[in-house]
């Protein structure tokens, strides 16, 4: 049960027999989307979502069912999964600290012992010249004008509230930038594998596709898979007498989605558009897979799906993402290739933190000393069941008075908020979390036993004090208070336009 895996130092091979040395090396396809809730995929059990491609792929290799991301906002989790730390290792708080390539990453390992790393699509990094260690970059999306949301940043005191929001102005059928982005992305992934030539050198492409993020606007052919009219509403809500936690009550003061979408159709609309928007992700990715097929790079390719973090959908009154519930936290996972475990589910806890070792050990470079806390999924699909082992998230940034802190096992779920109550729950007998364990006398023992393990990875106060001192130097950077309230792009990130 232990957090940080020991890493052993091997020595770097030189650059350019690298490749040489490792004869099972495999290219690497790693496709990541944007704010995809864990379970929606038929693979998953998932009762309606139409998801053919992604099922194929979980069928081929391992699908982790136990699988978080390390923050639940996008350039957090973003800046950790091209590290392999956490967040507070980084100091990548929020949507206005980008990763700019000072820590160094799977990228520069893998261009630092002469392979290709290239990228298209989303990284939502800090900009296009940061030193990040990829090769090319096509189509890059990053944080709006290298600044992002800097209003985000200003936790103390936090504004009673942010306004109605803009995010969920639009939900209906159509085709937006990022639909179409999202074809320009998959289109230009299949152009890209097509040019690989004899494959002698192992390669890693990125592929960073941005649905089902909002605007929660579909091409009309998905949105006809999903009635509206037959969706249950969201469970858990406040006008049917749940009561939030505290800390996500003062979110939801502070950015009311909900109040903003309105009505129960328009949220039944919402759903819809949602998982429309699964589908229309789940359609790019199978041009790409099939691409990987037709130039006869399937058997040496090795395949990664997963997303940056998760989405509410109404649950608990609350829609977007940022809070510590699984619908929020929890990610897809799944790797499929050479010499890995086929149609095996695996319920060992895993995270985003994993992907830069599994990406190193797959093209056969050498695991630095700094190579953070991850294992590698290969070995951890091919090996037996270890529910023990944590998964660790964390959340700093817009909505949030003080910090909050998630540890998982494939047992329980333990929440720990700053200055406020935690929450526990069971994952086996409640997997929806709907009942907060953690005020029962019969789970005291186990809810000490996860603060201690919390408070072995990192001072919670600490670290939610080094967060709030960090934003505080960048809102005087921007000239104080007032105006980094009114500095960043109040919506979503937009999208290169062809």
């Amino acid at each position: 049960m232990r957090l940080r895996t020991m890493i052993g130092f091997r020595r770097q091979p030189h650059p350019q027999r690298a490749l040489t040395h490792h004869m099972n090396a495999t290219n690497v396809l790693f496709i990541l989307s944007d704010e995809h809730q864990h379970n929606l995929m038929g693979c998953a059990g998932h009762p309606f979502i139409k998801t053919p491609n992604l099922d194929a792929l979980a069928a081929r290799g391992t699908r982790f069912s136990n699988a978080y991301t390390p923050s639940p906002i996008c350039v957090p989790a973003r800046a950790s999964l091209a590290t392999g730390r956490y967040v507070h290792d980084i100091r990548c708080w929020d949507n206005a600290i980008a990763y700019d390539g000072s820590t160094p990453g799977w990228a520069h390992y893998l261009s630092r012992n002469g392979m290709i790393a290239d990228s298209i699509g989303k990284l939502h990094y800090r900009n296009d010249t940061a030193p990040v260690g990829l090769r090319r970059q096509q189509h890059a999306v990053h944080i709006l004008d290298g600044i992002g949301q800097v209003w985000g940043s200003v936790r103390e005191p936090m504004p009673r509230t942010m306004g109605r929001s803009p995010l969920y102005d639009k939900i209906g059928p159509g085709l937006s930038n990022y639909n179409r982005f999202d074809m320009r992305v998959a289109d230009t992934a299949v152009e890209w594998l097509g040019e690989q030539g004899d494959g002698t050198q192992p390669w890693v492409l990125f592929a960073g596709l941005v649905a089902p993020h909002f605007p929660l606007i579909v091409p009309q052919e998905y949105l006809d898979l999903y009635d509206p009219d037959t969706l249950d509403l969201p469970p858990l809500q406040p006008s049917s007498g749940y009561v939030r936690h505290p800390w996500v009550e003062r979110q939801a003061i502070h950015m009311d989605h909900d109040a903003a979408i309105g009505s129960d159709a328009r949220r039944r609309l919402a759903m819809a558009c949602y998982f429309a928007l699964v589908t229309f992700l789940d359609a790019q990715v199978g041009k790409i897979l099939q691409a990987l097929k037709d130039n006869g790079l399937d058997d040496t390719t090795t395949i990664i799906y997963s997303s940056d973090h998760g989405d509410n959908l109404g649950k608990r009154g609350m829609w977007n993402k940022c809070l510590m519930y699984r619908e929020s936290t929890g990610v897809p996972m799944m790797i499929a290739g050479p010499g890995i475990a086929q149609g095996r589910v695996c319920e060992t806890p895993v995270s985003l933190i994993d992907i830069q070792n599994t990406i190193l050990e797959r093209t056969g470079c050498a695991l630095p000393a700094d190579a953070g806390p991850g294992e590698s999924l290969v070995k951890l699909a091919n090996s037996p069941d270890q529910p023990g082992r944590l998964a660790f998230s964390e959340y700093h940034a817009v909505g949030s008075e003080s910090a909050a802190y998630m540890l998982a096992d494939a047992e329980y779920k333990y929440h720990h908020y700053v200055g406020l109550q935690p929450e526990l729950f069971d994952l086996r007998r409640d997997p929806e979390e709907l009942h907060d364990l953690a005020g029962l006398p019969e789970y005291a023992r186990i809810v000490a036993l996860f603060e201690k393990r919390l408070r072995e990875l990192l001072d919670p106060e600490g670290v939610d004090r080094l967060a709030k001192d960090d934003q505080a130097r960048l809102i005087e950077a921007f000239g104080g208070r007032e105006a980094a309230l009114k500095t960043g792009t109040p919506a979503a990130t937009p999208v290169p336009v062809e």
